[in-house]
């Protein structure tokens, strides 16, 4: 029985599962957009949304110059908390410097996710997954 759990197991053990989801996550930054099967593109949300409220919360500092000491250390703890997450350090940039502020208005729902096609080969359903309204996409 499955009472009281959340989240998809996707047939893997909890380390494989903690690694593809921190591979995806580190995608879908770098790339904007990325396609996968329906299944983790839809718990893929759900990894994605925090890690992009951390480089909201801190978008402010990122673009100014002297920082007090308490203004720096919150901003390096946000770091350290995405870094968890984020793999790369090219991703780990775009999503302070670019993924944060672009976000900074919305209050969430940062994410969509199109259902696209089924796989040919064992006949998975496929999806995008993507972040609203960046890389020139519509916003709405």
């Amino acid at each position: 029985m499955r009472h009281r759990l959340s989240g998809r197991q996707l047939n893997r053990d909890a380390t494989a599962r903690a690694s593809l989801f921190n591979n995806l996550v580190t995608s879908l930054i770098t790339y904007g957009r990325i396609e996968t099967t329906e299944a983790k593109a839809k718990e893929l949300g759900r990894y994605v949304e925090p890690i992009i409220t951390l480089g909201i919360g801190v978008q402010d500092l990122v673009t100014k110059g002297d920082k007090t000491k308490a203004e720096t250390a919150k901003f390096l703890h946000a770091v350290r908390l995405a870094r968890k997450t984020v793999m790369t350090k090219d991703a780990l940039h775009k999503l302070f410097h670019e993924v944060g502020p672009h976000f900074a208005t919305r209050k969430g729902g940062y994410t969509r996710v199109l259902k696209t096609r089924t796989r040919k080969g064992d006949a998975a359903p496929m999806a995008f997954i993507e972040l609203v309204g960046l890389n020139g996409q519509p916003t709405a």
